[in-house]
Order: structure tokens, then C-alpha cells, then sequence
């Protein structure tokens, strides 16, 4: 069995988020970070059409170029989304050397935290993990608690 993560609730209210990518995935964290205040910039040469979307109406910041050392400076915490796995790790170095919690997706080894499934209600703020990281899993086990819920479409996937 591997070693569960300790779930941690946080303000992200206006703290700097550095999302790097700019496809699906990057989307779907965005998505999810907007809903608690983030100050979001994302870094990457091509922006999907949502996110260039978020970006043309202010809601994140969005630079059209590939990561750059140094992007990660003012971060909080850091996601590294590339399709690069090459750029995820400089990126995975840098913040280490700076003390700067990053999720490198599709790399739990590279993690300093894994970046939950989310379900939003009225009355609370629901994050889903498997102990296993088995995404099949925390996707399943999202979508049940969103039934019993009665809430669809809070965890940021579509």
C-alpha cells in the first residue's frame, strides 16, 4: 500500500499560482483554483481556447511562451502541466532549490502535493484522493459523493 498524502485545506486568496501548460490539464486545475481567489499566471507557448478565453477577460494571467527559469519567482505553489517532460523537471529543480511547493502532473515522484479532485457545495469544500493515486479511483469516488450531493460540475472537469 503506498503512503497516503495528509489533506491540507488553504487560502489561496490572492497567492500566486504558476501553472505551466496550457492544455487540458492546465485547464482543469485553473478551473478549480478560480473558484478560491487565486492569482493565477500561466506560462505556456500555446494557451488553449478557455484559458485564452480567462485570460482576454482578466480573470488569469497568461504568457504565450515557453517556461522560462526565474517564471517562478512570487509563486506559491507551482503545477507543472507541459507535455515536456524535460521542462517539468527543470521546472520540479528550480522550485525545490527555492522552497517552492510544486505538482508536477502525471509524475507523483516529483509532487510535493497532490492536486485533489474537488467538490463544491453550499454548505463545504470536499478534496478526493486515492491512496493508491489511482485517478479511475478518486474520479469515481468524486462523481458519488457529487450524487449523494446533489452538485454536478464543481470539481472542474466537464
Amino acid at each position: 500500500m503506498k503512503k497516503p498524502y495528509f489533506p491540507m485545506f488553504i487560502d489561496l486568496t490572492d497567492k500566486r499560482i504558476l501553472v505551466a501548460g496550457g492544455g487540458n490539464i492546465a485547464l482543469r486545475r485553473v478551473r478549480i483554483l478560480l473558484q478560491f481567489g487565486a492569482d493565477i499566471c500561466v506560462v505556456a507557448p500555446e494557451v488553449c481556447k478557455e484559458l485564452t478565453d480567462l485570460a482576454d477577460s482578466g480573470k488569469i494571467t497568461a504568457r504565450r511562451r515557453p517556461y522560462r527559469s526565474g517564471d517562478i519567482r512570487k509563486a506559491r505553489l507551482v503545477l507543472a502541466a507541459t507535455d515536456d517532460h524535460e521542462v517539468n523537471q527543470k521546472i520540479w529543480k528550480e522550485c525545490k532549490k527555492e522552497g517552492i511547493m510544486v505538482n508536477v502532473a502525471n509524475d507523483r515522484r516529483l509532487c510535493d502535493f497532490c492536486f485533489p479532485s474537488v467538490v463544491m457545495t453550499d454548505e463545504a469544500v470536499i478534496g478526493v484522493n486515492s491512496v493508491a493515486h489511482d485517478p479511475s479511483v478518486t474520479k469515481r469516488v468524486r462523481k458519488n459523493i457529487e450524487k449523494a450531493c446533489g452538485v454536478q460540475g464543481t470539481s472542474g472537469y466537464k
